[in-house]
């Protein structure tokens, strides 16, 4: 009897207890939180998003080159859909009638209850019109967003563009929705949380004809969309602008960096594009055109082309021939034109005898591909394996064959060859010294980047140490950019090894006559130079020249590739000395030298059969 009054008293505190937490529940629902009567209101409301302004990206003396302007999206919710004059919106929105009522489908497909866009990017014109009329057609209603505009039309690899999110974007991030952009290439995509800013959302109350008749709770629920933020680029738009008109009708690039800090200061990537091609509705089908150009437009050939870097690379191999005491400043080799063992033979243009600084002003193919054999066989090392990882640790020091990690997507490697390359392709321990002279000189398996030469360039400029480069100056907002472009990285070698090579590069723009970069020679300048021919099986070689300047406590570092433009004195000598000059200077001296590259048009030479 007694078990049975505990169980009926056991029973009763439960029923209480539950009556007095649905009570509980059903107070907070219905008096104390409100969102449930927004949701129940939902028929009457209409949230629509607030698109947060980009931010504006300027040059590095302010210069404006990107910044926003409205543009507007219809949408519409199909379960609010009434009947309505499909001729009359197709007529406002230019679509046909078959157009409009696939999109719909679409929007039904997605969900019934939730917005879906039926057209993108309407103009202020149309989304006027629209305004007037949009009380005809319950369950549209219009959308502002922005679009992005570029006044000076340039540096479009370097700002890259919008696309629209898809499916993996929206399954990977809680922030983007349907109908969402994002950057897709260059600073809009390496920096697109700084820029996108944070989305905000409006509650109107809507009457029965879809029109709005104000806020909901007067903007009680409201959140304000957050700008993004403004970046300062470090590249001199004026710079930049001359780089691609002086690459007009040639095919390749153009890095430029500041030494001192590792900001580029400009790099242009030739063919370029207008960038507002890829903005707005007709950008689907300016990107197919894009696509399949077949100069690559869309390519950027500063950070992801690959080559030999040809006689530039002989600098590198005088410095590690300095370190490892293989040679001195005033050891020499002789030329014959040519280096000859045995049947091999690699051609050259002398018959002396060269010293290291000699030898770099004029470029000396037997010069350095002696220094290059003494140093693989150097026997001080165990055997020939032990040298060229040697060798290679030295070159991967120098910023080369790795990426250099700077704030563009996209960049690529470049290749130094291992020991265990040799080994997979030969045999081990059946490789020569003879087998790799061509590295000597910067050909056989090596591949550089342009951006990699232009630092390469800052480091001697530098005597030893470089910035990792990078494309943005200052966050707004920000008291610093990212700390890994702050941090000074040294290379392997001793600032005294780079004097020498310096007082080569020296000599070879102004040495006089018969020094191989004399066409890059200014009065006023004292510029520091190498050539480089990449050998191109598929056309005319590819002309490079890498560069710094003044002389001391230099301001400049350049690396200039000219596809299929021959010698590197031909075309890229020149260039780089005239974008040293007008960076230092603005303005050019030698008009005839600007001139002949302005005029000069290359595009047909990649179709030319090499000749012999």
């Amino acid at each position: 009897m007694e078990s049975y009054a505990n169980r009926k008293y056991l029973i009763i505190v439960l029923v209480v207890l539950i009556s007095l937490i649905y009570s509980i529940r059903l107070l907070s629902l219905q008096v104390l939180d409100l969102s449930y009567k927004l949701s129940a209101d939902n028929n009457a409301t209409r949230y629509v998003a607030q698109y947060p302004a980009r931010g504006r990206i300027y040059d590095r003396r302010n210069r404006l080159l990107v910044y926003n302007e409205a543009a507007y999206d219809l949408l519409v919710i199909p379960n609010q859909m009434n009947a309505f004059d499909t001729t009359e919106l197709c007529s406002i929105i230019d679509f046909t009638k078959e157009e409009l009522l696939v999109q719909i489908q679409k929007a039904r497909k997605y969900s019934y209850y939730k917005p879906s866009v039926i057209v993108k990017q309407l103009s202020a014109k149309v989304y006027a019109v629209l305004q007037e009329k949009i009380y005809k057609y319950q369950g549209f209603f219009v959308q502002t967003r922005t679009l992005r505009k570029y006044p000076l039309k340039t540096a479009s690899h370097i700002l890259g563009y919008l696309g629209e999110v898809d499916e993996n974007i929206i399954k990977n991030s809680k922030y983007y929705k349907i109908g969402d952009y994002i950057g897709i290439n260059g600073i809009e995509k390496s920096y697109e949380e700084e820029l996108r800013g944070v989305r905000g959302v409006k509650i109107y109350l809507v009457d029965v004809h879809n029109r709005i008749k104000g806020s909901y709770k007067d903007g009680k629920y409201d959140k304000q969309a957050i700008a993004g933020n403004n970046l300062v680029l470090s590249i001199d738009e004026k710079l930049q602008e001359y780089g691609e008109k002086l690459m007009q009708n040639k095919i390749g690039s153009i890095v430029v960096i500041e030494p001192e800090t590792g900001e580029i200061l400009a790099l242009i990537s030739s063919p370029t594009y207008n960038p507002e091609l890829l903005v707005g509705r007709v950008k689907s089908i300016n990107y197919s055109k894009l696509v399949n150009d077949s100069l690559k437009p869309l390519f950027n050939r500063a950070l992801m082309a690959q080559y030999p870097p040809g006689s530039t690379f002989k600098i590198v191999n005088g410095l590690i021939g300095l370190k490892e005491k293989i040679i001195k400043p005033s050891s020499r080799f002789r030329c014959s034109f040519g280096y000859r063992v045995g049947n091999f033979y690699q051609a050259c243009h002398h018959d002396t005898a060269f010293n290291l600084i000699s030898a770099i002003q004029n470029s000396c193919n037997a010069y350095f591909s002696m220094a290059f054999r003494n140093i693989l066989d150097d026997k001080k090392m165990k055997n020939i394996s032990e040298s060229l990882e040697n060798w290679r640790r030295d070159v991967i020091s120098l910023g080369l064959g790795n990426k250099l990690n700077c704030d563009l997507p996209n960049e690529v490697n470049g290749f130094i060859p291992s020991a265990k390359f040799y080994d997979r392709r030969y045999g081990r321990g059946r490789w020569k010294s003879l087998m790799l002279v061509a590295m000597g000189i910067g050909q056989g398996e090596l591949l550089t980047t342009p951006i990699q030469m232009a630092n390469l360039a800052a480091i001697i400029a530098n005597r030893g140490f470089y910035y990792t480069p990078h494309i943005v100056k200052k966050i707004e907002g920000k008291d610093l950019i990212d700390q890994r472009f702050l941090v000074k990285r040294y290379t392997l070698f001793d600032s005294s090894q780079y004097k020498v090579i310096i007082e080569g590069m020296d000599k070879a723009v102004n040495g006089g006559y018969g020094s191989t970069a004399v066409y890059a020679a200014l009065p006023n300048i004292r510029i520091c130079g190498k050539t480089g021919t990449a050998e191109n099986p598929h056309g005319e070689d590819h002309s490079i020249f890498m560069a710094f300047a003044p002389k001391d406590n230099p301001k400049i570092a350049i690396a200039v590739y000219v596809e299929n433009g021959g010698y590197g004195a031909t075309w890229a000598a020149p260039i780089t000395s005239l974008m040293i000059e007008k960076y230092l200077c603005d303005t050019i001296s030698r008009k005839y030298y600007e001139n002949r590259i302005l005029e000069a048009n290359l595009l047909d030479r990649g179709r030319k059969e090499k000749h012999n």
